[in-house]
């Protein structure tokens, strides 16, 4: 079964970093394509090869069907890859993570307004108004109810990561980047996802990827991103690698990185600064730093 993905600019778009991680976190096969959101013709044209999709993430499915809509798409491929358990197995579990994504898919307009995703930036000393904290407030109630609710084992909201789980990443980088203050259960929560190793992914690339939009620029202090801190790393014109052909491709490299002091190369300048913007998310790259 093959499928097209079309997603925005990684940094921003808050909507494709939930189609991707449906995806990504249940290794769900699909070719991805970006349309760009600095371009003057906008989304919409760029989109126009699988109208009536208008906005992103939109699935192109492999009889031509387009599905233009984050929870549609969700509920989709749920249903095409049932033994993937993109919701919980639980029906109690179930039930409170398809409440949970529909209440993010619907709500939080306050704090997606004031808050707009950007994965490039860290802010501080961020004072926030009386509707978003309001929302702030909610997300701490919603979270805890549905960890009293399911009991999971780990981080996740109702038990092993779900679409819920997906819906929310966005939120989790919001508090994240704007220094938004919630309770430690909420923290923790937040703490997970930015831990996680395909949002680091997803966050890696759009370093690696696409332009600063000046527009989703907020007048705050800035800071340090609060989530693990990446190896040191950057690119270099002139070296010697340690590997021969690239972690991901397999070909031959031709550009190179310095990481924590050693040299790696890589077949093109995305593989070299995704790696640069986070080793670690990567493990294929890790297998040969370890090695």
């Amino acid at each position: 079964m093959t499928y097209d993905l079309y997603l925005g600019d990684r940094s921003y778009s808050s909507w494709s970093l939930r189609g991707w991680l449906v995806f990504e976190k249940f290794n769900i096969p699909v070719r991805t394509h970006f349309v760009d959101f600095n371009k003057a013709e906008g989304v919409a044209a760029q989109l126009a090869e699988i109208a009536p999709a208008r906005t992103v993430p939109a699935l192109k499915l492999e009889d031509g069907i387009v599905v233009s809509e984050s929870l549609a798409i969700a509920e989709e491929i749920a249903s095409r890859h049932a033994n993937a358990e993109l919701w919980p197995t639980d029906p109690n579990g179930r039930a409170v993570a398809r409440n949970l994504s529909s209440e993010m898919h619907a709500g939080f307009g306050p704090l997606r307004e004031f808050c707009p995703m950007n994965l490039r930036v860290a802010y501080k000393d961020v004072v926030t108004p009386e509707d978003v904290e309001r929302d702030l407030r909610r997300l701490e109630a919603i979270w805890s109810e549905a960890r009293d609710a399911t009991k999971p084992d780990g981080p996740w909201l109702a038990g092993d990561y779900s679409i819920a789980d997906a819906f929310y990443a966005p939120v989790a980088a919001r508090i994240a980047g704007y220094g938004l203050r919630v309770n430690a259960n909420a923290q923790a929560y937040v703490a997970a996802h930015l831990a996680d190793p395909a949002f680091r992914r997803w966050r890696a690339m759009g370093f690696a990827s696409g332009e600063i939009l000046e527009w989703y620029k907020r007048p705050h202090n800035t800071t340090d991103w609060p989530g693990p801190a990446p190896l040191e790393a950057h690119a270099i014109e002139n070296g010697t690698p340690e590997n021969a052909l690239c972690p991901y491709s397999q070909k031959p490299v031709t550009h190179l990185a310095k990481v924590e002091g050693r040299i790696f190369g890589f077949c093109n300048a995305f593989c070299r600064d995704k790696t640069v913007a986070d080793a670690e998310a990567w493990p294929d790259f890790m297998a040969i730093y370890r090695s």
